[in-house]
């Protein structure tokens, strides 16, 4: 068999091996990764006594990036949960939108919440408030549910600090460059929000659940504590402005200049720094510094983040070993005569998130894929790279159905049966993915 074919076809068993491990063998993603690493690297022919060495490299590289960042802003969340702040930004949202657009209003709820806190958590939290609106309003609970899940969705897959845009922005290279994708991760993500919204309303005329025929249901408690706006705020919008500022201030022309001004906002705008900060100002929310929250808050969300950076890493290995045995070139060769370009990503993420459900594992893994092709179909120049990064991440949410833990929150808080499920959520999930990529497409003509 010629060589290039070889290498194609040891991908392809790769690929198939985490899908399988992952799906049918219920193995932890880390597991799955670290194996197909060791299978990749030893059916492609690399020297058994490199094959250990290239996997601690590739783990060890990307945590040196982005193991620290995915502690703290895992820690950040967890302190905004317990704190009931994420419930008070919901609130903030609320005044600002009223009453008359309650799926507007938990759309943009979710869209801001997830930045910093996973889907599937901040869901959990929300899903109180979510019914109490629903309560309120009178308004569809499908409508309200799934306008809150797509709003989560859309933050989650597309703007870092969220592990994996985080990651996939390493892996392409773009370490100090943050600031620009999450400037284009915002825009891309406000646009799958819409997309999820509008979706949402029309499912509300449709479909219905247990929800909507309650007569009594759960609402937020008179005497809960909520902390104020501006301590809700900071830890999330810190990071962000200080990461984006950086950005703007590193750029070669510098224009904010080079003295102590630019000194300051290099230092504080690197994605550990600003995280640090984040969290530092999370402190503020805590109701007093005693051994519950300087330990367990802390502790809970450092036991949070321990799988992610695992699968995270993992990816990392998986993604050495495919550089190391220029699998990538070789696919880069044979598809570069498709034209494919920026729907490259796209398609491979979809793929992998379809198959093994977890959006995190799908970027990771496919930005590690394309790193090497990028010259390829053209995504070499800045603009390139974070338009991939875009694209990885428009696959990555591209479709979540009963692989996915987060399908599960959503039709569980919902008192959605599997099939309502199927028909709302999971189809959101695939018109989010393909309305954005189709947005991608045209912000690539744009920037090119």
């Amino acid at each position: 068999m010629p060589e290039g074919l070889w290498l194609i076809t040891v991908l392809f068993i790769s690929v198939l091996f985490i899908i399988l491990g992952t799906t049918r063998l219920k193995l932890h993603p880390f597991i799955v990764l670290l194996l197909a690493s060791y299978l990749a690297g030893a059916l492609a022919g690399l020297p058994v006594g490199n094959i250990a060495v290239t996997i601690s490299r590739g783990f060890g590289d990307i945590m040196a990036y982005i193991g620290i960042v995915i502690v703290l802003g895992t820690i950040i969340g967890t302190i905004l949960e317990k704190s009931n702040a994420a419930i008070k930004l919901a609130e903030l949202v609320l005044k600002l939108v009223g009453k008359r657009f309650p799926g507007l209003a938990m759309s943009i709820i979710g869209y801001i919440v997830s930045i910093p806190v996973f889907c599937d958590s901040a869901y959990v939290i929300l899903s109180s408030l979510k019914k109490s609106l629903v309560q309120k309003t009178g308004k569809s609970s499908v409508a309200l549910s799934i306008s809150l899940a797509t709003g989560l969705y859309a933050a989650h897959t597309f703007i870092p600090p969220t592990p994996g845009p985080i990651a996939a922005a390493g892996n392409l290279g773009l370490d100090d460059q943050l600031g620009v994708v999450i400037l284009f991760g915002l825009a891309v993500a406000l646009f799958a929000m819409f997309a999820g919204y509008f979706w949402a309303s029309f499912a509300g005329k449709r479909y219905k659940t247990s929800d909507d025929d309650e007569k009594a249901i759960q609402t937020l408690p008179e005497n809960i504590q909520l902390p104020s706006a501006t301590k809700s705020l900071m830890p999330i919008i810190a990071p962000i402005l200080l990461i984006a500022v950086r950005s703007v201030a590193t750029y070669p022309s510098r224009p904010l200049g080079s003295g102590f001004f630019f000194t300051f906002v290099d230092f504080a705008g690197q994605p550990v720094n600003a995280l640090l900060i984040g969290l530092l100002l999370a402190f503020l929310l805590f109701p007093a510094f005693n051994k519950e929250t300087l330990t367990g808050w802390i502790g809970d969300g450092i036991s949070a983040a321990a799988p992610i950076l695992l699968i995270t890493g993992a990816g990392g290995a998986f993604g050495s070993i495919l550089k190391e045995t220029q699998i990538g070139e070789t696919i880069g060769n044979m598809l570069a005569d498709y034209q494919l370009g920026i729907f490259l990503p796209f398609i491979i993420a979809a793929a992998f998130k379809t198959a093994q459900g977890s959006s995190t594992v799908s970027l990771v893994a496919t930005s590690a894929l394309i790193a090497p092709l990028l010259s390829t179909i053209g995504l070499d120049s800045l603009n390139g790279k974070v338009l991939a990064v875009m694209a990885t991440g428009a696959g990555a949410m591209t479709i979540s159905h009963a692989n996915d833990s987060f399908f599960w929150v959503v039709t569980q808080f919902s008192g959605m049966d599997v099939k309502t499920g199927y028909k709302t959520h999971t189809m959101a999930t695939l018109i989010q993915g393909t309305t954005a990529m189709a947005f991608i497409f045209v912000l690539s003509l744009l920037f090119p």
